[in-house]
């Protein structure tokens, strides 16, 4: 892009240079602060996938655990185990809730598991076939247990990715095009401003060089003109004393004339 537009269109003035200066720190502070929370987001994403690829390890084993259990208590109790477990069971003993962590102004769904009631432990049929069900309920437990861990790490994984990549993108727009486009907009105004205070200094030269030269006119008037009214007055002074001069030489030329 050129620097025409990378730049805003704004009238170069003080008070305009004084907007995009704040408008500038604004996107600075706000470029440094979004810049840490993705940060922030990008260690909690690294945990999560972290935790993920654990406890999807540990998942597999989970379930094949339960999936042994469950065979033995067919094998032990019989294939038709429903109704015992049906008989046993009145309310859901495990319950899944969700709630929200905030990481870094982006809110998380997390889900638990809980328990409100308790199971009975009556050892039902023959060959300890209660036992081997109660065992298989406790593998499903355990597996239903991973399961809700994974759905609530999962969850926040993709929650979590949607976050830091909307955050990327405000770090980039603010880093690559709202503060070299305001920075080149207070290069405009101040070269601008710069401009016109040349040209007013030069104005201001031109109109004092003016001026001066009027006021040297009009001294020069006034000179002239108080130089015509001192000889206007000393004028008649000269005249009467050359007179009286003329007069008595004239005098005494008559009376040498006389005398001879």
């Amino acid at each position: 892009m050129s620097g025409q537009s990378q730049r805003l269109n704004v009238v170069p003035t003080v008070t305009v240079l004084g907007v995009m200066k704040a408008r500038l720190v604004g996107a600075t502070r706000g470029h440094a602060l979004l810049k840490k929370k993705s940060d922030a987001l990008t260690v909690q994403f690294r945990q999560i996938l972290k935790k993920i690829v654990s406890t999807k390890e540990s998942m597999g084993e989970v379930m094949k655990t339960s999936s042994f259990a469950l065979t033995e208590a067919k094998y032990v109790a019989g294939e038709n185990i429903k109704h015992i477990v049906l008989e046993n069971v009145q309310n859901a003993s495990l319950k899944v809730r969700s709630k929200q962590e905030n990481i870094a102004g982006v809110k998380l769904p997390k889900f638990e598991y809980f328990t409100e009631s308790e199971t009975k432990n009556d050892l039902t049929g023959l060959a300890r076939g209660g036992q081997q069900i109660q065992q298989c309920r406790a593998a499903y437990v355990k597996a239903i247990e991973v399961l809700v861990e994974l759905a609530s790490l999962q969850t926040s994984f993709l929650t979590l990715d949607a976050a830091i990549k909307t955050t990327n993108r405000r770090v980039n727009a603010l880093e690559n095009v709202v503060k070299p486009r305001l920075e080149n907009t207070i290069t405009y105004i101040k070269a601008e401003l710069d401009e016109l205070e040349r040209e007013d200094f030069f104005r201001l030269k031109k109109i004092q060089g003016f001026k001066k030269r009027e006021i040297e006119k009009q001294a020069a008037a006034a000179r002239k003109f108080a130089e015509e009214q001192f000889e206007e007055k000393e004028a008649p002074k000269k005249g009467v004393s050359i007179n009286s001069t003329h007069n008595f030489l004239s005098a005494g030329k008559k009376d040498e004339d006389i005398i001879f």
